[in-house]
């Protein structure tokens, strides 16, 4: 059994930032990956960072590197996105993912999610 929450969303001009948290409970080979994806309305849902037990293996997509920042604290089993220069663009639903080892990029790899939270950039 695995228990994702996540907070943090909201509603912020474009060029602001947002720090996102998911906190995880469960068995620990479950919570190896922890991952953030997001969706926009009317668009599929989309793989956007990842980030290993350890933190040795991080990876993000395209559109968002240089601006956002995934960081886990293991102790506390717990997974974050800091967003900074936000865009129009990023306005979607975020949510928090984990599966076993090894970080994969497709949603349908991850068995476990949380509940999602809005995040909205105004232009």
């Amino acid at each position: 059994q695995v228990q994702l929450v996540e907070s943090g969303g909201g509603s912020v001009q474009a060029g602001g930032s947002l720090r996102l948290s998911c906190a995880a409970s469960g068995p620990t080979f479950s919570t190896h990956t922890m991952a953030w994806f997001r969706q926009a309305p009317e668009k599929e849902r989309e793989f956007v960072a990842a980030i290993s037990r350890s933190g040795d293996n991080v990876a993000y997509t395209d559109s968002v590197k240089g601006r956002f920042t995934i960081s886990r604290d293991v102790a506390a089993n717990t997974v974050y996105l800091q967003m900074n220069s936000l865009k129009p663009e990023d306005t979607a639903v975020y949510y928090c993912a984990v599966r076993p080892i090894p970080i994969r990029t497709i949603s349908s790899a991850y068995p476990y999610w949380g509940q999602g939270t809005q995040v909205t950039v105004s232009s």
